[in-house]
């Protein structure tokens, strides 16, 4: 099969991209320092509700209302809410994962940056797939859900995920071991993602513990509440007004 690229566009869009349209599974490598690459195929973004991890079930279960599903890639989630009957607005940056969306019949898809997304109000915002990381680092956590807090109608709720990395200082005894002191918080990672010896741009992600995201979502006058813990260390979060 030829290989089909598409200058300036990232890795994840171009495998499920020429995934969707022309059956190439061809994996996408994701690197990051100090950690293995790993392997994900592009067939994993198109997986049914009964393939999903339990808190991505738990998380769309909870979901009622206007949602807007943001960083949605090929529109698993919205698609299934859609099925459900729920007023979906899929939200992505990539023209090529838009492209799929549209290709798969979910009706409303928006091609925007979330944090230049205005003049919205939504029941339920969906953020999965770690997504604290949308916030890049530590300290643009307030940034996040400042415009989470400027999207949400009254009575509405945000389900976010993310996970504990201090499962990776764990010592045998199982205590951890993390440089208090270190000048980044031990949840950011910089990754890169590769595709057919494609590498894209390097870009940070967030990882934030539960108790640290409380003391956030606190300061910025909104509730949370933990309503999933996965068997490791991954959490899902429900915060509201």
């Amino acid at each position: 099969m030829t290989d089909i690229k598409f200058p300036g566009e990232d890795p994840i869009s171009q495998g499920v991209f020429n995934y969707h349209f022309h059956r190439d599974n061809s994996p996408i490598l994701i690197h990051s320092d100090g950690f293995d690459t790993d392997e994900v195929l592009p067939s994993y973004f198109f997986r049914s509700y009964n393939q999903m991890p339990k808190l991505e079930q738990k998380a769309l279960d909870l979901a009622y209302g206007k949602v807007l599903d943001v960083g949605a890639c090929v529109g698993c989630h919205s698609n299934y809410l859609q099925e459900k009957g729920l007023d979906v607005t899929a939200l992505e940056r990539s023209s090529l994962c838009c492209q799929v969306m549209k290709d798969q019949g979910i009706k409303q898809v928006l091609q925007s940056d979330f944090f230049q997304l205005e003049h919205n109000q939504f029941d339920t915002i969906l953020l999965l797939m770690n997504g604290t990381g949308i916030a890049g680092t530590l300290n643009r956590l307030g940034d996040l859900l400042q415009k989470l807090k400027s999207l949400l109608a009254p009575g509405g709720q945000i389900l976010i995920d993310s996970s504990d990395l201090i499962f990776l200082y764990m010592e045998d005894d199982g205590s951890a071991v993390v440089d208090l002191a270190a000048e980044e918080y031990y949840g950011e990672l910089i990754f890169q993602t590769e595709y057919k010896q494609h590498k894209g741009l390097s870009f940070p992600w967030l990882y934030v513990d539960p108790d640290l995201l409380k003391e956030y979502v606190q300061n910025n006058k909104l509730k949370v509440k933990r309503v999933f813990r996965g068997d490791h260390y991954d959490y899902l979060a429900q915060i509201t007004h």
